[in-house]
């Protein structure tokens, strides 16, 4: 699947009570997980614009631009984007490699009636390695590629995810 460039034009998407519930509820998790740990613990963490991110989404699920209604987040954190694609209708999943996080982010689902899959696993599937490039930027690499038996394998999951990675129709990071 090749990343294509949408333009989204026009009024930002209006949020139900519930999405502003959630978005408050995450946003608390994040001010308090914060105090509690260093910078340490979520150095190259990036917020997201949650009223943004929820517009975008509903914008291309309206022009049914996602070619199936998976949707995955990497580094799901408090799993603010994954429920918002659950509430647009979503078999929704966050992938996070922090067990507190996790374990946070399905609390606040349960908590607000959100169907969701919160999974503590790396955003790279089994099959591919990480290693340190020469500039000390991490490079991935398929490790299947001199794996004579990673046919036998069958698609490229997630670990403890069903659904095959090719179809999944939305990423988010």
């Amino acid at each position: 699947m090749a990343l294509e460039a949408i333009a989204i034009e026009g009024p930002e998407a209006r949020v139900s009570d519930h999405v502003t519930r959630l978005i408050a509820t995450c946003s608390r998790g994040w001010e308090r997980f914060f105090a509690d740990h260093d910078d340490h613990q979520a150095p190259r963490f990036v917020p997201s614009v949650p009223e943004r991110v929820f517009a975008v989404l509903a914008e291309v699920t309206t022009r049914n631009l996602p070619p199936t209604r998976v949707f995955c987040e990497w580094g799901s954190g408090f799993g603010t984007a994954t429920c918002l694609a659950a509430l647009l209708g979503y078999e929704a999943y966050g992938l996070e490699i922090d067990e507190e996080l996790v374990r946070l982010s399905r609390a606040i689902a349960r908590r607000l009636g959100i169907r969701v899959q919160i999974l503590c696993t790396s955003l790279f599937p089994e099959g591919y390695e990480v290693y340190s490039g020469g500039d000390r930027a991490a490079m991935v690499t398929l490790a299947s590629v001199s794996d004579p038996n990673a046919a036998a394998r069958g698609p490229l999951r997630y670990d403890g995810m069903e659904i095959a990675i090719a179809d999944i129709g939305v990423f988010f990071e």
